[in-house]
C-alpha cells in the first residue's frame, strides 16, 4: 500500500513538470532564430536608420551599432522583455546613436554634403516608400519628396508608424515622448501630406 501511494504521489508531481516542459517547448518553437529576425525585420530598421540619419553610410553604420547593443545585452543576459522588445530597444538605439553621429559629424559631413548630394539622393529614393502598385513613379517620387520636408518631429512618427508598423505606445518610447504627443505627431504630419497631394492635383 505504501509504494502505490508513492506512485501516486510520484505521479502527482510529475504532471506538473511535465505540462510545463511542454508549455516552454511550445513558447520556445514561436521565437525566431537571429538570422530569421533580421531577415523579417532588417528593412524596415534600415528605413527608420537612413530618415534619423545624415546620410546612407551612417545609417547601416547606425543599424549596425544597434543590432551590436543588442546581441550585446542578450549574450550578458541583461537585456529584459524577451524577443517581442527587441524591435522597441533596437529604434530607440538607433535614434540615439544618430544624435551622437551627428554632433561627431558636424564638420566631416559638411564637407561631403556636396560630394555626396546625388547619391546620397538616389539612394533615398530607391526606399519604396508610398509605394503601390496603382501609383504612378511621378506621385512617388513627389510624396517622397514632401515627407523629406517635413520636420523630422513629424516625419520620424509617420516612418515609425507607417513602415516600422509602431504602435503610438511603441512610438512614445523610442521617441521619448507622451502618447498623445506621438499621435497628434502622427495627425499633424499625416494632414500636411494631404494638403500637399491636394495642391498639387488643383495645380492640373
Amino acid at each position: 500500500m505504501a509504494d502505490e501511494g508513492t506512485e501516486c504521489t510520484d505521479a502527482e508531481m510529475n504532471t506538473p513538470a511535465y505540462v510545463r516542459n511542454e508549455e516552454v517547448d511550445e513558447e520556445s518553437s514561436h521565437l525566431l532564430s537571429w538570422d530569421e529576425w533580421l531577415r523579417e525585420h532588417a528593412s524596415q530598421l534600415l528605413l527608420f536608420a537612413r530618415q534619423q540619419s545624415r546620410s546612407p553610410e551612417d545609417a547601416e553604420d547606425i543599424l549596425q551599432d544597434a543590432l551590436v547593443r543588442l546581441a550585446r545585452k542578450e549574450a550578458s543576459g541583461e537585456f529584459v522583455g524577451g524577443q517581442e522588445a527587441w524591435l522597441s530597444y533596437v529604434f530607440a538605439s538607433i535614434r540615439r546613436l544618430a544624435v551622437d553621429y551627428g554632433r561627431k559629424s558636424d564638420r566631416r559631413q559638411k564637407r561631403e554634403d556636396e560630394a555626396c548630394a546625388s547619391e546620397r539622393d538616389e539612394d533615398v529614393y530607391m526606399d519604396p516608400w508610398f509605394s503601390s502598385a496603382a501609383a504612378d513613379e511621378e506621385l512617388k517620387q513627389f510624396m517622397e519628396m514632401q515627407l523629406r520636408k517635413l520636420p523630422s518631429k513629424f516625419s520620424e512618427v509617420i516612418v515609425l508608424k507607417i513602415w516600422g508598423e509602431q504602435t503610438f505606445q511603441q512610438i512614445a518610447e523610442t521617441l521619448e515622448i507622451s502618447q498623445n504627443t506621438a499621435a497628434s505627431r502622427y495627425r499633424y504630419g499625416i494632414d500636411l501630406l494631404r494638403r500637399a497631394l491636394r495642391n498639387k492635383k488643383n495645380q492640373f
